[in-house]
């Protein structure tokens, strides 16, 4: 009977390995943890598979591609010093309420994070 035993206690904790394995791999992909950037190299190749495109098609999706790429890339230019001015200003705000220990440990943090960017 306790070899019985063990065998249930095996399955189960098995199957609770792949089916919270699972559901964690499900959560991360549907709420976009894991999702890859974005590819100009990918999108091109899916679109012109699922929608069969010809190959004036894909050339003039690619003129698309770039144009709109420029175009993010000037307005990312004019927007991200506003987003830096806003983090810094939140980082300025966190740092009046810490202890000097924890005022190390969050510079320290902040340039950690920095560094991997």
């Amino acid at each position: 009977m306790t070899r019985r035993a063990y065998l249930y206690f095996l399955a189960t904790f098995l199957l609770g390995i792949v089916v919270g394995g699972s559901a964690v791999l499900f959560y991360g992909w549907h709420w976009g943890h894991w999702h890859r950037g974005f590819s100009r190299h990918r999108t091109v190749q899916h679109l012109t598979r699922e929608l069969n495109l010809s190959d004036q098609q894909v050339e003039q999706l690619n003129q698309i591609m770039d144009e709109t790429g420029r175009k993010f890339e000037e307005l990312r230019k004019q927007v991200n010093p506003q987003f830096e001015a806003l983090r810094e200003e939140r980082y300025n705000r966190v740092r009046q309420i810490l202890t000097p220990e924890q005022l190390e440990k969050f510079n320290e943090q902040i340039r950690r994070h920095a560094g991997k960017k």
